[in-house]
């Protein structure tokens, strides 16, 4: 017998043993869904999870990786949806799904879009109770998907937020922008530490 060693990675070793039990018990198995590099230490989403962003942006980032691995994505409660943002992020319009005003109705669509697409982004119209929640929680477990939730979820397996952003390029107040650079850090459940890592666009 061989001892094997360690992962670098104790959070990924404890999915990776999560997903075994998971298939021993005969539950769903969480299968890795494809993000952009940026994303790389970060947060990897896994079918059956929900994720908070603080902003567009980063709900068009987590969907994009996806889309270009060609599955089809979606956006709910996005009635200023932009196409040209979301073609940058590199998302396939043409595999594309969008509600822009669900209103009232968001719980039935976001479902019926789960039904159906590997990754949902989601703004609510409202808050969301611990009820809705878990109609939806079920039925990502049941149809392999992933929600991206953009505002409050009562539970979320990783929360990624943008903070502090700098640019460069403007020097003595003149000059022209060159890049941005932006902290992304994801929290995830209490006790484990965040997670930062900065990108640029």
């Amino acid at each position: 017998m061989t001892a094997r060693p360690l992962e670098a990675d104790p959070l990924a070793q404890i999915e990776q043993l999560r997903g075994r039990i998971q298939a021993l018990q005969g539950a769903p198995t969480r299968l890795t869904v494809p993000t952009l590099a940026m994303f790389d230490g970060l947060v990897q989403l896994r079918t059956g999870g929900v994720y908070g962003v603080d902003s567009a942006t980063l709900g068009m980032a987590l969907a994009a990786g996806a889309s270009q691995a060609g599955e089809w994505v979606g956006f709910a409660g996005w009635d200023d949806f932009g196409v040209e943002a979301a073609h940058q992020h590199g998302i396939a319009l043409t595999r594309t799904v969008l509600v822009p005003s669900p209103g009232e109705h968001w719980l039935e669509v976001t479902a019926a879009l789960v039904d159906v697409l590997k990754v949902v982004v989601l703004r609510p119209t409202g808050v969301v109770d611990a009820k809705s929640a878990s109609i939806l929680d079920a039925r990502l477990r049941a149809r392999s998907g992933v929600l991206v939730v953009q505002g409050d979820w009562p539970r979320c397996e990783a929360r990624l937020s943008s903070e502090n952003t700098t640019w460069e390029g403007i020097g003595q107040g003149r000059g022209r922008l060159r890049e941005r650079r932006v902290e992304i850090v994801a929290r995830r459940g209490a006790g484990v530490s965040a997670r930062s890592a900065v990108v640029l666009s």
